[in-house]
């Protein structure tokens, strides 16, 4: 699953990207809007719809983040009663507790699709093949942009499903292996974490390297 792995980074990313740019657009446009020489023709530029955008951008970002949390061992638990218990009985709560999430995610995505589809999807998949939506409600749109809020609140159901998927995924491969995904906090990429020392005939060696 690489292109999964690729595509959920790639996706977080350019989201985190983006909402950072136009934060700066929007700070740069109000503040340059207080200059004199410059405020007529600022003015005139709406980004009424930056604030917006950046809160459905992040959002997204949370729920797919969620899905990347799952994956490499970020999210919080608290392990107290996994690690009194003897590794034979442990992997049995671990396992429930993957489960548990899977079913929770699964539902929550349930939900949010069921929503997401009265809320105006539906009408435009219909529309969009081109048959009659008869008395299907369009659905709302946002104040700001105008979008169907369908697509807003669509990140509900894509990132829970893969949060879900993701459970499984963790679960499966601690079945098969007895390890789960464990971010060290502690360790910075690209720093080794016990260096070997150096001795003064190695730093007299390194003085004399031209």
């Amino acid at each position: 699953m690489k292109w999964l792995d690729r595509l959920e980074e790639s996706l977080i990313s350019l989201l985190m990207a983006a909402a950072t740019l136009v934060i700066a657009m929007a700070v740069l446009h109000r503040f340059l809007a207080g200059v004199p020489v410059l405020q007529d023709w600022i003015i005139r530029i709406d980004v009424s719809w930056a604030q917006e955008l950046c809160i459905y951008m992040f959002v997204w970002m949370a729920k797919f983040g969620a899905a990347y949390g799952v994956r490499a061992g970020t999210h919080v638990g608290v392990d107290v009663i996994v690690r009194k218990l003897k590794p034979e009985h442990a992997k049995y709560l671990v396992i429930f507790s993957l489960l548990a999430g899977a079913v929770f995610t699964a539902t929550i995505g349930t939900l949010g699709a069921t929503f997401v589809w009265e809320n105006g999807a539906h009408y435009a998949f219909l529309h969009a093949l081109g048959r009659d939506p008869g008395e299907i409600p369009e659905g709302p749109t946002s104040p700001d942009m105008e979008i169907p809020t369908w697509i807003a609140y669509a990140c509900v159901p894509l990132g829970s499903y893969l949060m879900c998927f993701r459970f499984l995924q963790v679960c499966w491969h601690f079945i098969r292996t007895g390890d789960v995904p464990h971010a060290d906090h502690g360790h910075v990429e690209g720093i080794e974490d016990n260096p070997s020392p150096a001795t003064p005939t190695a730093l007299a060696q390194e003085e004399l390297r031209p």
